[in-house]
């Protein structure tokens, strides 16, 4: 049963956004119970949860402190393992699948850690309290809330690349992987469904402001094929300077329960489980999986590959050298 009897105690709450306000940033919190997060997306577990009538009937809004002071109370797990990615290439199976085990704890995309991890963009005072708030948001996220769960993991906006070297500072002994695809399919689904990161502006404040600055006069081509550029850089610079570790959607989804195993917390005994999972569309559960690379490099157009291999090819080819001389 939720309860709001004692002011501090946030068991079996969740926050669900990270705003600010007058100068203030606040906390949303959502009532999941024992509820485990299994839908392919953070907001979507949101949704669910927010159609219960105690939701619709109670609310918490509190602002940072009593965030920092749930961690101190009910420190929760650390990240067992972080999920970078570039978009469009297979973060969401990989999330789903962890997510089928049910001794782990998934959050994929919550958009109150990405608020925070971009704090710094929306307030020149951030940064002296934005690694502790970080840190205490995911120990909200890591609570035991059904008493069983043993590891947390995180997959991430594919623009939170750009924060990695903070979170590397946060948990340095944290598995790191950076999830990346031949980024002509990645440009050709950017340009037939657009992500927010797709669209100058749509995004808000993110370091991509800053790479590319002229944007707006850019055309949607080459503005995608420079985007996952730099993003494929971050996850580069990740990859050598931060300990991550280079994944291609290649690998996909052999790796899972294969060469990353130790590193994802996947047993021997989990693999026949995580083969019949990955049959089915991550995004779509109720449909099975197909490859769409072939179709997605038959739907590219000379435009298309001349701007790819100008912008973007670059850093693909030098995180397949450092992936393939790790492995």
């Amino acid at each position: 049963m939720a309860s709001l009897g004692n002011e501090g105690d946030f068991h079996g709450w969740l926050p669900i956004r990270t705003w600010l306000r007058d100068g203030e940033w606040r906390v949303d919190w959502c009532w999941f119970g024992e509820s485990r997060l299994t839908q392919p997306f953070f907001r979507d577990d949101v949704d669910v949860a927010l159609r219960l009538p105690f939701n619709q009937a109670l609310r918490r809004e509190t602002g940072l402190t009593p965030l920092f002071d749930w961690q101190v109370r009910s420190p929760g797990l650390a990240p067992g393992a972080l999920v970078f990615h570039a978009s469009r290439c297979g973060s969401t199976l990989v999330a789903q699948l962890l997510a089928s085990l049910e001794r782990n704890v998934v959050l994929s995309e919550p958009p109150p850690l990405d608020n925070l991890l971009r704090a710094h963009l929306f307030d020149p005072k951030a940064a002296a309290w934005q690694p502790r708030a970080v840190e205490a948001l995911l120990s909200a996220y890591g609570q035991q809330r059904r008493g069983d769960e043993q590891q947390l993991v995180i997959k991430l906006d594919a623009w939170n690349v750009f924060e990695a070297p903070l979170l590397a500072a946060l948990y340095p002994d944290t598995p790191r992987v950076f999830l990346y695809r031949d980024p002509l399919e990645i440009v050709v689904s950017q340009l037939r469904q657009a992500g927010m990161h797709r669209v100058p502006g749509l995004l808000g404040p993110s370091v991509l402001d800053r790479l590319l600055p002229d944007a707006q006069r850019m055309s949607p081509v080459e503005y995608t094929c420079r985007m996952i550029g730099e993003i494929l850089r971050a996850g580069l610079e990740l990859c050598r300077d931060h300990g991550g570790i280079a994944l291609n959607y290649s690998e996909l989804p052999h790796a899972t329960w294969g060469r990353l195993a130790p590193l994802l917390g996947v047993m021997p005994g989990d693999t026949e489980h995580l083969q019949q999972i990955a049959a089915f569309d991550a995004k779509q559960p109720a449909m099975t999986f197909s490859s769409d690379t072939r179709r997605k490099r038959d739907e590219a157009d000379a435009t298309v590959r001349e701007a790819v291999q100008r912008w973007a090819w670059a850093p693909y080819a030098e995180l397949e050298a450092v992936r393939l001389s790790n492995a």
